[in-house]
């Protein structure tokens, strides 16, 4: 179904785009269409995609660290990323480029930096001291694997522990290897025949710096006296090791490991432990331990005014099946157990002191979990935990859609803050979170923005400025009564949660908030700042009809979409709660409605919503057809199949359909042969005077009881076997709204293909036409309208907009009383590919808000004597057109192409083929630096914008190298020249495509280093200090140095520069540059002025000459005169 572009359409031509910095060279254009003059804004401000700030808990994190003086948090992920978190609003995210896991952390305490450790073996220095933290120095080792790194506090050398059981040591200063290597065959004795494994543990100890103790994963322990290069002590244990922690004093230690016992040691005798404990394990009635679980690591912390504290992870008894992972605090002879509701990654004691030989005083743990961080207060006998101030928990389960809002109303935000407020949890420490260093103020360009999330736990999440903040949760399953178990045919059809969240609607003037569920069900909220007992209404509609089948005028016909027949059903898991029921204040469920199933056969999904509190009235379609429900009568007004919203050649026979009373092919609804092709190209042009005259009146009814449901079980698929796949007979507009969602992350994450056809008959014939787009607005459903009304605008998947009127009772009262007129005019236009977007600008290219309801709270008291009524908010585009004639600029955005039109005349203006090779995934109409403009995102990672009403491209750009479902899911557009995306199923990515939003970024930013007095160590006394060891006289810098140690090999590590580092050389390569530069522009100039000079030179000879030959001449013409003849 190939378009040709009509007469009156003119492409539009590619404008100037400068890569250097990313912004668009032009300026404002006037066009003269139709006899409208038309003001083209071409945004100025544009910039090369940026990300700007992630939120959300780190992805599949696998590593943790935290400094003690600056008090900054660090989690490193499997994909590379490393998440740095200080105080509220101090919140940073960097990215290996390698995108290796992350094995370990090393901060550089109280200097500003930090070591990571990946999987591929490289060890990276970060510079924290700016806001954007970058690598200053990478070590790749090719020889040996990565196992353990430890650098002691106030050292510049670091010790990395290999697979092979080696220990080599790293100059953080120039990150190059130190000569002096421990190899494992020395740690050992010579006459130990088994290779002790790789290296799990090292760290210096307490009483000298100069003994250095190894760990080796076979339980070897070795210590090694750094300074005489030999073994001190070595220990060879049963059981394998996995952690070790020291006492301060220096004198005795811990040991974790994997049979679950804990094995403390003393220096004087190393021979044996000297106690060995099973904390979980029991002695069985045949007088042997219950086997345990490993305890994977133990933290040793002693305490002035208490007994030490033991904490470790794991050591649970293999008996106990289904026992939550466990974090254990044993403090003198009390032993917690504090269960964890996901697996523990990674925890770590926070301490008053970064000296290891001071008494440690813990006052916190961190424990890292895989979907979750919590802190535990180990200053109060219960531990109670410290609310987390970060949004961790956008993780609950997988986002299936995301709504991105800015410059919401301000008083919008207080209000969902207070009432969710009410709704958090009680019981958290009192004290303040532990992790609050850096620096963060509230920058000059912050304005309100609000995130709301869908999804399968089904609740929405809001966000305020560049950090983010939980303001409230909304649960939809609330609505309905708790699903029963499944029988039958919907016991085999279990894949998901049947109260998961495909699609959200919010309008924040209004304050109403749609949920479309996968159920194929729709909720309709209002907001109310008190608790109420209220009703739910409940609607069920019938959207399987027969095109063949037209029904007479009867009682049917008042109500064509409630079933009649036994075959229509609704499942038990759908039931919506039919009594009265109390509702907190917030958002409070006023209206169900739901599609009912048919023969057996679930509904097909939900595929576009749209929602006017100004008109009281919502839109939903699917690949069957379109319904329109009056939400202030609680009446449906419309339920018609697709190809009956094209009418037939007689408009007065446009009449609805009847239900589907048998079972049917897939087949039916919208096959298109060729004949059919060719008379809806002549459906798709602008109706004639006989085409806009018909209408159809709306059911006046109530609402009918629900029939009575058949066999209970609960709704769970969307589609029943035989039948393709949904996502199959949409396009592209329909997946980021229907897309599979069940439990295994691989369905999830699955990437698709990029290769779309550029003609809309890449659509399979065979398959049904879907609604992938509605809006309400002012606007002209006919040619002859004088004056706008409200119209509905409908976009299918195979590229048609059809525009319907809408008659409104304007009165308050006959609002109530009066229906709701509704006449199908036919089809307006035509693009390739599925329709996306609507959109509205008046002849200035001024964006035309849709109308609104301002929000009023239905259950405050009302004063009898002054009863309120509603105050609608209506933006007419005549309003705005007393210089520019009448009418307005529909823009209509598709997968393929993009057009403007002018209404009422229905002419196409524009057009614009965005791309051949892909697919447009979101499109959205925006507002940035006071103008508005066409943003983007295609299916092959590209970001782009074009201007309005022109639609010349302003900026290209290719952000996204691969795209996934998720992100077609959930990435959007919003003013301002922002879009958010869902990096991972726990993380929400910002970008920003304004160029003052990037010039103010590092305003906006936190600060992560702030310039902090390093802590004085202890006065440990003479008799300490004197019999303590010569701890203070070690030096590794004598030791571990060229001079004494020699080089590395070079075919051990390779050294590479880092981004810094990079920096560092192109300045000093634009100090040589710069010479030569200026050298050639001397040369340059000297040769100039010698040029000159010739010139000149040049002149003055042909002057000479042109004086001598005139002078030449004057003697001959005065050669034979007299004197007095002169």
């Amino acid at each position: 179904m190939h378009h040709s572009r009509a007469d009156n359409c003119i492409p539009s031509t590619a404008g100037k785009f400068n890569t250097a910095n990313g912004r668009q060279l032009g300026a404002h254009a006037v066009h003269f269409r139709d006899g409208v003059f038309l003001k083209d804004h071409v945004i100025k401000c544009l910039c090369l995609s940026l990300q700007t700030v992630r939120h959300g808990f780190p992805y599949q994190p696998t590593a943790l660290a935290f400094d003690p003086v600056q008090k900054i948090l660090a989690v490193g992920s499997r994909t590379g990323g490393i998440r740095i978190l200080g105080r509220p609003g101090v919140d940073c995210y960097c990215q290996h480029e390698s995108g290796a896991a992350v094995l370990q952390l090393q901060f550089l305490i109280n200097e500003g930096a930090l070591v990571t450790a990946c999987a591929d073996d490289t060890l990276h220095l970060w510079n924290l001291r700016q806001r954007r933290p970058a690598v200053l120095h990478s070590l790749k080792f090719n020889r040996e694997r990565i196992t353990f790194c430890h650098l002691p506090f106030m050292s510049k050398w670091l010790y990395v522990g290999t697979e092979r059981g080696n220990t080599h040591i790293v100059n953080i200063e120039s990150f190059v290897l130190s000569g002096y290597v421990i190899m494992w065959n020395k740690a050992i004795e010579l006459a130990t025949k088994t290779h002790p494994g790789p290296v799990v543990h090292l760290s210096d100890s307490p009483k000298d710096e100069g003994k250095l103790l190894i760990g080796f994963e076979s339980g070897t322990i070795v210590q090694w006296d750094l300074r005489g290069k030999k073994a001190d002590f070595r220990i060879y244990y049963d059981e394998a090791i996995h952690s070790v922690g020291w006492h301060h004093e220096g004198k005795q230690f811990m040991c974790s490991h994997s049979d679950g016992s804990l094995s403390m040691w003393n220096l004087r005798n190393t021979t044996k432990p000297f106690q060995v404990t099973f904390p979980h394990g029991k002695i069985q009635k045949d007088g042997r331990k219950e086997s345990c679980k490993p305890i994977l690591k133990v933290e040793y912390k002693t305490s002035r005014n208490s007994e030490p504290f033991v904490i470790f992870s794991g050591g649970l008894s293999y008996d106990k099946a289904g026992r939550r992972p466990t974090l254990t605090i044993m403090h003198g002879k009390a032993i917690t157990v504090l269960e964890m509701d996901y697996p523990i990654v990674e925890f770590m004691a926070l301490c008053e002191t970064p000296y290891n030989n001071e008494v440690q005083e813990p006052y916190a743990v961190v424990v890292l979990l895989e979907k979750d961080l919590i802190v535990v207060d180990l200053t109060q006998s219960n531990f109670p935990v410290f609310e987390n101030p970060y949004p961790m928990d956008i993780h609950e389960s997988p986002v299936t859609c995301t709504a991105y809002f800015a410059d919401c109303p301000p008083d919008i935000i207080p209000i969902l803050y207070s009432i969710g407020a009410k709704h958090k949890k009680t019981g958290y420490s009192h004290k303040e979170w532990p992790v609050a260093g850096g620096t963060w103020t509230l920058g000059s360009n912050t304005y309100p923005e609000i995130i709301v999330t869908g999804i399968l736990t089904s609740r929405h999440a809001d966000k305020y400025g560049l950090t983010l903040q939980m303001l409230y949760k909304l649960k939809t399953s609330k609505a309905f009564e708790k699903p029963k178990p499944a029988e039958g045919r919907a016991a085999e059809m279990v894949e998901e949660d049947p109260f998961a969240v495909q699609m959200v609607s919010w309008c924040p003037h209004s304050r109403i908030f749609c949920v479309v569920g996968i159920s194929a069900h729709i909720i309709l909220y209002r907001f109310s700042k008190y608790e109420a007992n209220t009703q739910i209404v409940s609607l069920e509609v019938r959207l399987q009809c027969e095109s063949e089948d037209i029904i007479t005028p009867s009682e049917n016909e008042n109500n064509p979409c409630f079933s009649e027949s036994g075959n229509a059903q609704l499942l038990a898991v759908c039931l919506v709660k039919d009594r009265m029921v109390r509702v907190p204040p917030g958002y409070q469920a006023e209206l169900v409605i739901q599609l009912l199933w048919l023969d057996g056969e679930p509904p097909q999904q939900i595929t576009s919503l749209d929602i006017n509190s100004a008109y009281g009235l919502l839109a939903f379609g699917n690949c069957n057809g379109l319904a329109v429900v009056d939400y202030l009568q609680k009446t449906i007004l419309l339920c018609v199949s697709t190809l009956d919203l094209y009418g037939a050649a007689d408009p007065y026979q446009r009449l609805t359909r009847s239900p589907r009373r048998n079972r049917q092919s897939t087949s039916g609804l919208t096959e298109l042969s060729d004949n059919q092709q060719s008379v809806d190209m002549e459906r798709s042009k602008s109706p004639t005077s006989d085409h806009v005259n018909g209408h159809c009146t709306s059911p006046t009814s109530q609402p009918k009881p629900r029939v009575p449901m058949g066999p209970e079980g609960p709704r769970l698929t969307r589609r029943g076997p035989g039948r393709p796949p949904f996502r199959k007979a949409q396009s592209a507009a329909c997946m980021e709204i229907s897309l599979p969602v069940s439990h295994t992350e691989e369905s999830r994450e699955n990437s698709f293909s990029r290769s779309r056809s550029s003609s809309v008959c890449s659509i399979d014939r065979d398959t049904k036409e879907a609604i992938t787009t509605l809006q309400f607005g002012e606007s002209y459903g006919r040619k002859s309208d004088a004056m706008p009304t409200p119209c509905l605008w409908v976009g299918t998947s195979l590229g048609m907009v059809l525009l319907i009127p809408l008659s409104i009772p304007a009165d308050q009262e006959e609002r109530m009383e009066e229906p709701v007129t509704i006449g199908p005019s036919g089809t307006v236009l035509m693009l390739k590919g599925s329709v996306l977007r609507f959109s509205f600008l008046d002849c200035m290219g001024a964006l035309i808000q849709s109308p609104h309801e301002v929000w009023r709270d239905a259950n405050a008291s009302e004063d009898p004597d002054r009863p309120r009524r509603r105050k609608l908010v209506n933006f007419s585009p005549s309003s705005s057109q007393d210089n520019c004639g009448e009418g307005h600029l529909a823009v209509v955005c598709s997968e393929k192409q993009a057009k403007v039109v002018l209404m009422p005349s229905q002419s196409c203006l524009f057009v614009h083929n965005i791309t051949e090779s892909s697919f447009v995934l979101r499109a959205d109409v925006v507002s940035v630096c006071g103008s508005v403009c066409l943003a983007c995102f295609c299916a092959n990672g590209h970001v782009m914008t074009l201007s309005l009403p022109s639609l010349r491209p302003l900026m290209d750009v290719n952000y996204l190298p691969l795209t996934d479902m998720r992100i077609a899911r959930t990435f959007c557009f919003t003013n301002g020249g922002q879009a958010l995306y869902l990096s991972s199923p726990t993380e929400i990515q910002r970008i920003t495509y304004s160029q003052e939003m990037c010039d103010n970024l590092q305003e906006m930013l936190g600060e992560l280093f702030t310039p902090i007095e390093t802590p004085e160590a202890q006065n440990r006394g003479f008799l300490k200090g004197f019999f303590g060891g010569n701890s203070h006289n070690f030096d590794r810098e004598e030791l571990f140095g060229e001079a004494s140690a020699g080089k590395a090999s070079r075919s051990l590590a390779q050294h590479i520069p880092g981004q810094a580092g990079m920096e560092g050389m192109k300045v000093a390569a634009s100090g040589v540059m710069g010479d030569l530069a200026r050298a050639r522009v001397a040369l340059d100039e000297r040769g100039q002025r010698l040029g000159e000079l010739e010139d000149r030179t040049a002149l003055m000879m042909t002057s000479a000459e042109t004086f001598s030959k005139h002078a030449h001449e004057l003697m001959l013409k005065c050669k034979d005169k007299k004197w007095y003849q002169l």
